[in-house]
């Protein structure tokens, strides 16, 4: 049972890094759902990225 258990700091580590995505940089939010709506800029930046890393 003690392979089950985790170490307390392995879970504060973050998995992914949200600091290049997309909806970082908020343009506005839609007033009923409160999506964010991402700059035009992050858009294409993440679309970029997708791109480049295809498989």
């Amino acid at each position: 049972m003690s392979m089950n258990k985790r170490d307390g700091k392995a879970w504060k580590m973050p998995i992914e890094k949200h600091t290049t995505a997309a909806w970082a940089n908020i343009k506005d939010t839609k007033p009923v759902s409160k999506v964010p709506v991402p700059t035009e800029k992050s858009v294409r930046d993440a679309k970029d990225w997708v791109d480049s890393n295809e498989k």
